[in-house]
């Protein structure tokens, strides 16, 4: 089975440009965040990368890919949100195996915030069964008896969510907490200012995410154009350097970004972006689309064979 780990059947013969979306790496698993790795699967993913694939970070590949001087295998280890144990979990183990990564910050919730997403995770954890019940917030019924339920209650207040308008947003998530109190919940999931400078310090690229993480479909042009550039900006400020790549929030074309905001990026001096669209970034790419996709297995064998199978399916069609 090593053997085949190799790659040397590698789809494509041109070179191609993978980019990995990441978003947390846990000290050990988590039964309610099924979809963020552990350290330990973090280590093999990187072994494995660190062998087969010049790993490089977004800008730098972007500038590889325009050159037309990109590795046959090249890959990029990408970072949503701005999360603290990019710092602190997976910073070692990047730096174990001499990788950069590029870390895509929402700058609204550094020093102590708490993105949407995880109130609801971490609200579903700690509400007593077996039936959370927020018909009052207009939020429907929810049985919260096992895991598994618990998993879809989450998955089902996320979605209601995800698209509202951010002070919309925020003041549902207020009515939520309100309907059913459940005490103290974390405040340090996010990086604060010291261990983004130390992120960055250590070579780690510092990227665009917006300040709250919106999807930009939603807002008017204006308003789009104000969170990417108050994101970049408080960035550039506290790094002291300029921040040239970004990413979508959602990052899925039409749906969450489409062609007026890649040529937004463009005229804010942006040098690349990527979305969250799966296949593989060719010579001739927009480097404002780049595609980006989550490849996870419980296994190094699954994880290569999902990047052999994406890597099989080009890149995707560009909005226009």
């Amino acid at each position: 089975m090593l053997a085949s780990l190799s790659l040397l059947g590698w789809p494509r013969g041109e070179p191609a440009l993978s980019i990995l979306i990441y978003h947390r790496v846990l000290p050990a698993p988590d039964a309610l965040r099924p979809g963020e790795i552990d350290a330990a699967l973090f280590e093999a993913q990187l072994s494995f990368l660190s062998k087969h694939f010049e790993l490089l970070t977004v800008s730098d590949a972007a500038a590889a890919l325009r050159e037309r001087r990109l590795p046959r295998r090249a890959a990029c280890i990408t970072f949503d949100d701005g999360y603290a144990d990019n710092w602190t979990v997976a910073h070692p183990i990047l730096a174990r195996h001499g990788a950069r990564a590029t870390v895509f910050v929402a700058t609204g919730y550094l020093n102590g915030g708490r993105m949407f997403s995880d109130t609801v995770i971490e609200f579903v954890r700690l509400v007593p069964g077996p039936v959370l019940d927020l018909t009052s917030v207009g939020m429907g019924t929810h049985p919260v008896g096992t895991v598994d339920e618990r998993l879809k209650a989450i998955t089902a207040l996320q979605v209601q969510l995800k698209y509202l308008a951010p002070d919309e947003r925020d003041a549902q998530v207020r009515r939520m907490l309100a309907a059913r109190p459940v005490g103290a919940m974390p405040d340090d999931l996010m990086l604060t200012d010291a261990q983004l400078r130390q992120l960055a310090d250590a070579g780690h690229e510092i990227g665009g995410h917006t300040v709250n993480h919106t999807v930009l479909t939603t807002l008017t042009p204006d308003g789009a154009r104000e969170q990417v550039a108050r994101g970049r900006d408080h960035l550039q400020a506290l790094l002291g350097r300029p921040v040239r790549s970004f990413a979508y929030p959602n990052g899925r074309p039409v749906r969450d970004y489409d062609a007026g905001h890649a040529a937004m990026l463009r005229e804010l001096g942006f040098e690349a972006a990527v979305s969250t669209s799966a296949g593989v970034a060719v010579a001739g790419a927009d480097p404002f689309q780049l595609p980006r996709y989550t490849p996870w297995g419980d296994s190094i064998t699954m994880f290569a064979a999902r990047m052999m199978r994406n890597a099989r399916m080009g890149g995707p069609a560009a909005v226009v």
